[in-house]
């Protein structure tokens, strides 16, 4: 097996090709005309449902050798692309909808093909997570990405205490039979945080909720949850704070550095806020071997 590195000619020449191709997530016209392109040419396309993806190239005229790759045969079949592609033939993946590799079984079909020395190429389209950031009305960088929380309300929970304090903007899947119980989940482990949630992203029904986690629990009383949503979770009062007190003293003093705030200022900062003694804190910086401008 060829480890990680650039993919040489005399590879790309022999191999085939992985193309990551994205889907619409709703509106067809979406579809982009590269990846059009990719299915129309590809030896072999690889899809979570077959029947939903052939409806898709059904629409677009697209004739092409259809394959199963889903979570429960991506093992198996996960083997059988991986040779196609040894093998030189070029394979287009998809998922039900939007980028394959996001919250699906086609991150472990990449993984393999890149041990192996095989070109993957991202054929780029639309995304939920990243539509629904940039019109949530909330802070889009930086962000992080949680996908799907855990389906057991303990393991849930678990991961709720775990991303509680992260520095960021958090961008959520669920589906519409548990939104309540998670939200519930996010309310009683995070607080009220400001929030929006979309659904039935780029489809005539698009809908976007903008509030708090208390308020959307509100809104799905009178609005039964439907289709799948993304949620966009402010970072929460507090948070950016809890991280920063996580830093040691040190840390924090070369993270104010690096933001443009001079040697003497940042360890007078750090010094009154952590209650610690500015000498003190100077002595450590200078044993850490940072000698520059001296005062």
């Amino acid at each position: 097996m060829i480890g990680g590195g650039a993919v040489t000619a005399e590879q790309n020449n022999i191999y085939g090709t992985l193309y990551l191709c994205a889907t619409p997530i709703g509106n067809l016209e979406d579809m982009t005309p590269r990846a059009l392109r990719m299915l129309q040419e590809a030896d072999l396309i690889a899809a979570e449902d077959t029947r939903h993806t052939l409806q898709l190239l059904n629409h677009f005229n697209i004739k092409g050798r259809l394959v199963r790759y889903d979570e429960h045969s991506k093992d198996k079949q996960g083997e059988y692309l991986l040779g196609q592609l040894l093998e030189g033939k070029n394979v287009a993946l998809v998922s039900d909808a939007g980028f394959p590799g996001i919250a699906d079984p086609g991150e472990a079909l990449a993984h393999d093909a890149i041990a192996h020395g095989i070109r993957v190429v991202p054929v780029p389209g639309a995304n939920a997570a990243l539509c629904a950031l940039i019109a949530s009305g909330l802070p889009t960088y930086p962000f992080f990405f949680g996908g799907f929380l855990p389906k057991s309300k303990r393991n849930r929970r678990e991961q709720l205490e775990k991303w509680q304090h992260i520095p960021a903007t958090i961008i959520l899947y669920e589906a519409p039979h548990r939104i309540v119980e998670v939200l519930k989940d996010i309310l009683n482990a995070w607080g009220d945080r400001p929030l929006a949630a979309a659904r039935e992203l780029t489809k005539l029904h698009e809908e976007f909720y903008r509030g708090t986690v208390s308020g959307c629990l509100e809104w799905l009383e009178v609005n039964s949850p439907r289709g799948e949503f993304c949620l966009v979770l402010d970072a929460g009062d507090g948070a950016f704070a809890a991280a920063e007190e996580e830093l040691e003293p040190l840390d924090e003093v070369s993270k104010l550095m690096a933001e443009g705030v001079d040697k003497k200022a940042a360890l007078a900062q750090v010094a009154k806020k952590r209650k610690i003694p500015k000498r003190e804190l100077y002595n450590q910086l200078i044993s850490e071997g940072d000698g520059s401008d001296n005062d």
